[in-house]
């Protein structure tokens, strides 16, 4: 092939090229891009497809189940979004397409990327796992706020600490809860509770207000404090659909300033009442058992052992002689049959004695050693032997051997 000659792509390599070349273009990985929703399908394998258009142009765009997952609503057509995410191409079709992350509704603006950037970046650093929430303690001694001493949130919770459960004892950290300021203070006090262990739980939290006035408590020093606080932390920002990082980070996420205070003690009345109760069974419990122990008392009284105990051991007598009675004539009974036994090995045994076979007139030779001579072959003339009778023995001495005579 000559150096002039054009290199011929492939179709897949010609693509393979593009992605390539779109890859390599760092603005392209991670872009916001706004447009109206259209064409919008879920497959049943969980993606989402749509398409973003304005007047000038329209973009195809992926949502892969992983990251749709994380949607706080429903996507519909028409809708005007932000979505942010990455530009590559498809190398199979040839087409380019926007590959989303996260997805927000276009009237939220920046505040509301920044904190979809925050969350999905602190949920994939495990922040919100439920592991490592801290339960609240029951019946806590003494309480720190952190918040605005003057905002009408932090009287709010002291009138309803005071009214549920006037024992604790309620220690006010005021910060700043809005401005350049907040962040680093509401971070200040927190850390400044654990240090010195001034309660056994924190509430922090503001009144509600617009997301620029709640953004302190979506700053990440403040997220990252609450997940180090060693003490529980109940977060209570704003009013019920206020949602802020801190709700995320936080043991317990309170619906408003007022519920946090209603999370974070018991009411005495009811506690009151359940000690009533308990109170009570109690008392019941220990009448029942009393009268139990009266009636088996009196079953006892009544019992003929404690009236009259000598005729109790008279009885115990009795059945004592009964049954040495008994025992001793089945020890008799055993005695006098094994006696039998006895008698009757014995008589065999006899019956098998070697001196009855020698008081009938048989004679038993042994050599010098003891071994029974049973054949003329264990003897020779001349060796000396012992003949056993019946009533004694004789030193003998072999004079002649007749092999195959009896006498």
């Amino acid at each position: 092939m000559s150096g002039s000659e054009k290199h011929i792509f492939g179709v897949a390599e010609v693509n393979q090229f593009i992605k390539t070349m779109l890859d390599g273009v760092p603005a392209l990985q991670d872009l916001y891009v706004r447009g109206e929703l259209s064409n919008y399908k879920i497959y049943p394998s969980g993606h989402h497809y749509f398409t973003l258009k304005d007047p000038e142009g329209v973009l195809r765009c992926v949502m892969f189940r992983s990251s749709a997952a994380h949607l706080r609503f429903r996507l519909e057509n028409g809708m005007k979004v932000i979505v942010r995410g990455r530009i590559t191409a498809f190398v199979r079709d040839g087409q380019y397409q926007l590959y989303c992350d996260a997805v927000t509704p276009e009237g939220a603006g920046d505040l509301a990327v920044a904190f979809e950037q925050l969350k999905a970046r602190l949920y994939q650093e495990g922040l919100f796992d439920a592991s490592h929430k801290k339960p609240l303690p029951p019946f806590p001694q003494r309480i720190a706020i952190i918040t605005s001493g003057s905002g009408a949130a932090v009287h709010d919770m002291l009138r309803i600490l005071r009214r549920r459960y006037p024992i604790c004892k309620v220690i006010v950290l005021p910060v700043r809860v809005q401005g350049v300021e907040a962040a680093p203070e509401i971070v200040g006090a927190i850390r400044y509770a654990n240090r010195w262990r001034v309660a056994d739980l924190i509430i922090t939290g503001r009144g509600g207000g617009s997301m620029e006035d709640l953004w302190a408590f979506n700053d990440e020093r403040v997220a990252r404090a609450i997940y180090e606080s060693e003490l529980p932390v109940i977060s209570a920002v704003g009013h019920e659909p206020d949602v802020t990082i801190s709700d995320f980070v936080a043991d317990v996420r309170a619906s408003t300033p007022s519920n946090a205070a209603e999370i974070a003690v018991p009411d005495a009345v009811e506690l009151a009442a359940q000690l009533s109760g308990a109170r009570a069974h109690m008392l019941q419990v220990l009448r029942q058992s009393l009268q139990l122990r009266r009636q088996t008392l009196q079953t006892f009284s009544e019992s003929r052992i404690l009236r009259n105990p000598a005729a109790a051991v008279q009885d115990k007598r009795m059945e004592l002689d009964l049954l040495h009675r008994k025992l001793t004539g089945l020890a008799q009974a055993d005695l006098a049959r094994r006696r039998q036994q006895f008698a009757a090995l014995a008589a065999s045994l006899d019956a098998l004695s070697p001196l009855k076979v020698l008081g009938r007139g048989y004679s038993v030779a042994k050599d010098t050693t003891g071994q029974l001579l049973r054949s003329i072959e264990q003897t020779e003339v001349g060796q000396a032997i012992t003949v056993t009778l019946g009533d004694g023995s004789l030193d003998c001495t072999v004079d002649g051997i007749r092999k195959g005579e009896k006498a």
